[in-house]
């Protein structure tokens, strides 16, 4: 037991923890990025809140919440401990260090890229996840239905908060670049056949994944969608 422990709080077992988690919330993004995507049907958010209707009550949904928080907070954690230890093991910058010459700026801002999205996470679950599954929202739709799009609407007429938002899917849209490909690398699938298009699908998914999480809070807020 006391070496599969040691197993995982390795460095390499750390490494292996966030592809795990990587993959899983990656998918989770898909899931989510769909039914929010429900709100371009404008059609006052009826579609809208069927979807958020069916992941609030559903009840394999509700238990793959309590997978999800698991894997979010053990994504968070193993992040900022091999920031830290990746600091630790170089107390003193080299006088020269041309890091461009061997791996991307964001590759090299994880830290930081993270870190802006868990500030994003504190307001995005505080304004919609907290209040559809605990505090309760007040007002229903037309077919009875919670309106979590009126609560969305509302949220976005504010400024700071999109342009928060916005400035978040950026960070994520980075995130996914170094994460995608990296999470398969970390569970040793590579293969020369197979990498590149691995690499080519996460560019696209990131890009679109982050475009479209972004256009949700824009659109509402200049009023396309009502």
């Amino acid at each position: 037991m006391a070496s599969f422990g040691n197993a995982f709080s390795s460095s390499i077992g750390k490494k292996l923890i966030m592809g795990i988690t990587g993959l899983f919330l990656i998918s989770f993004l898909a899931v989510h990025c769909f039914i929010n995507a429900l709100i371009f049907v404008n059609d006052g958010g009826l579609t809208f809140n069927v979807g958020a209707h069916f992941m609030a009550t559903n009840w394999l949904i509700r238990a793959m919440e309590v997978v999800l928080m698991a894997g979010l907070l053990a994504h968070i954690i193993q992040g900022l401990r091999l920031v830290f230890q990746n600091q630790a093991a170089r107390p003193v910058k080299y006088a020269v260090n041309n890091g461009a010459a061997n791996s991307k700026w964001y590759s090299r801002s994880m830290g930081l890229l993270g870190t802006i999205l868990l500030i994003f996470l504190i307001v995005h679950l505080s304004d919609f996840w907290v209040v559809s599954r605990f505090t309760g929202i007040p007002t229903v739709d037309s077919a009875g239905h919670e309106n979590l799009f009126a609560v969305m609407v509302a949220r976005f007429q504010t400024l700071w908060v999109v342009i928060l938002y916005i400035l978040a899917m950026v960070s994520l849209a980075y995130h996914l670049l170094h994460g995608f490909a990296s999470a398969f690398q970390t569970l040793g699938w590579n293969h020369k056949k197979y990498t590149p298009l691995i690499k080519a699908f996460g560019i696209w998914y990131s890009i679109i994944i982050a475009i479209l999480f972004a256009a949700m809070p824009v659109a509402i807020y200049a009023g396309l969608i009502k």
